[in-house]
């Protein structure tokens, strides 16, 4: 056994002389000595090598998607959309369901009009005294003063005065408030990746893009003269020009930029071209 033994050691370490010749001249061009271990353990060490390098090329390059059982990055950012869209039309569907529920018993006659039918029966046997009608002159000039100073009151008083409502965004927690000081014209809200960002008031995509800086960056332009700015988005769902409502999903929560931090939502409200705090008027918790 031990004689076996000691052949098979020999076996691996005799040398042997690999000699590369000119055919012509037998000139002896290169050689290089090896052994039975030697050829052993670099072909064992190129293996691995080569191994570790294709794993290495399938999971962190575009060529894994020509490989049956993976899907490609557009097929995951279609899916995305569609889970959003999703989530969406769920909430409205929702609200459609609730008002649904409210006009079901007029609909169905449940709620009994006894009360108005009393009314026009009432209003029909009444008996008015057409003498009452009759107006009189210091009446008439009176009426006629009236309504010659509030004839244009329509026409001045014509704009509206309705304030907007803001929808949060996102809920979380706010790491970062508004402060004039330090000239951060934001409020940054923490949220984990892929999150939905929403419109917070019904308005228009005045800008969808890439920025070095802040990354991927939306801004939607909404009444009275309010913009709300979203920045370091991880994805973008709304191109310039679109129509979007209030709590329409509009992007997805990233980190994206120079200047992120981490995963975070970057929001600015602007009202006539002036930065205001976004905490007087919507509530992210």
């Amino acid at each position: 056994m031990a004689k076996k033994k000691g052949k098979f050691k020999q076996k691996l370490t005799d040398k042997y002389r690999l000699v590369v010749l000119n055919e012509d001249t037998f000139e002896e061009r290169f050689s290089l000595k090896l052994s039975r271990l030697n050829v052993f353990v670099l072909g064992g060490f190129f293996s691995i090598l080569l191994i570790a390098s294709t794993i290495l090329l399938i999971a962190f390059t575009p060529i894994k998607e020509y490989i049956p059982g993976y899907s490609s990055s557009k097929l995951k950012a279609d899916a995305l959309k569609a889970t959003l869209k999703a989530d969406s039309l769920k909430t409205k569907l929702a609200v459609l369901e609730n008002y649904t529920l409210a006009l079901k018993p007029v609909l169905t006659g449940e709620i009994e009009a006894e009360s108005i039918d009393s009314l026009q029966v009432e209003a029909r046997q009444r008996e008015i005294d057409e003498s009452l009608l009759n107006a009189s002159r210091e009446d008439s000039l009176f009426r006629e003063k009236i309504e010659s100073e509030n004839r244009f009151a329509i026409q001045q008083n014509g704009s509206s005065n309705v304030k907007i409502v803001f929808f949060a965004p996102l809920t979380g927690t706010i790491s970062q408030n508004f402060d004039v000081n330090s000239k951060h014209f934001a409020v940054d809200i923490v949220a984990k990746t892929g999150t939905p960002i929403k419109a917070v008031a019904d308005g228009t995509v005045i800008f969808s893009a890439w920025n070095t800086e802040t990354g991927y960056v939306l801004i939607l332009k909404h009444a009275n003269d309010y913009i709300s700015v979203y920045k370091h988005n991880g994805n973008l769902l709304k191109q310039q020009g679109d129509f979007v409502k209030s709590g329409e999903v509009i992007a997805t929560v990233g980190s994206t930029g120079e200047l992120t931090t981490g995963p975070h939502l970057h929001f600015e409200l602007w009202s006539g071209g002036y930065a205001v705090n976004p905490t007087n008027f919507i509530d992210f918790k």
